[in-house]
């Protein structure tokens, strides 16, 4: 743990993005003491539709959670809606989403922030308080359409750090994420196969987008379920 949070700081700032697989991401997180892992995974289980999505919501559920992180911890903030303008999403920019709210707050989702506060902390010491999302997310894949992870395209997500942490991969194939620069250059790719894999991006200097997913066998369900958790600086205004 030492020597490997040092490691991801490096490559955060030289290359503006990680990719860490399952089992440093599991030693990062010291997954060994997660006694609700199992419990938090099942979770994903009862995400209730997106249904801002142009298609109803048939292919993605999720829910949403607002914290905040200080020199105090880790506090859950009033459920409230996420936003982003259009310079962000262009597909559901300027308006306020509100999505059921995550249910699974236990030591899992706790340690997890915790690391997100250490790791992007150190990146930004001059950030007395910042503004954390955390949205669970399910993409479902069938044999007549692909699942969209990312239906607005390559994008930022107007804050300063994303976390992408696989939690599972059922039947699914492709779902590979690229980075890019601003001018639109491929920077990297990779794709998450593993619960734990998981993707580091500071979100104000590279783009990212994720693949769409099919069914490996299409007469079975197949989806792609992630957490993805979100830090921006709280003294300034949303994106």
């Amino acid at each position: 743990m030492t020597a490997a949070l040092p490691a991801l700081h490096d490559q955060l700032r030289q290359d503006g993005f990680a990719f860490v697989a399952a089992g440093p991401m599991q030693v990062l997180l010291d997954a060994h003491a997660l006694p609700d892992w199992a419990a938090f995974t099942a979770s994903w289980n009862e995400l209730a539709p997106d249904a801002y999505l142009a298609s109803t919501g048939r292919h993605r559920r999720r829910r949403h959670a607002t914290f905040s992180a200080d020199a105090g911890g880790v506090c859950r903030e009033a459920h409230q809606p996420h936003y982003q303008s259009k310079t962000y999403n262009t597909l559901q920019g300027d308006i306020e989403r509100w999505f059921e709210p995550v249910t699974a707050d236990g030591p899992s989702l706790r340690r997890i922030i915790g690391f997100c506060h250490d790791c992007f902390g150190a990146l930004a010491p001059d950030v007395a308080r910042w503004r954390v999302e955390v949205h669970q997310f399910r993409i479902e894949a069938r044999a007549d359409e692909a699942g969209e992870p990312t239906p607005e395209g390559v994008h930022r997500d107007g804050v300063d750090f994303v976390l992408v942490l696989l939690i599972d991969r059922s039947n699914i194939e492709s779902g590979t994420t690229t980075i890019h620069a601003a001018d639109g250059r491929l920077l990297g790719s990779f794709t998450l196969t593993r619960p734990f894999d998981a993707a580091l991006v500071d979100d104000a200097r590279v783009f990212h987008g994720v693949t769409a997913v099919t069914p490996l066998d299409p007469t079975q369900p197949a989806h792609r379920d992630v957490l993805v958790v979100t830090f921006r600086d709280a003294a300034r205004s949303r994106a």
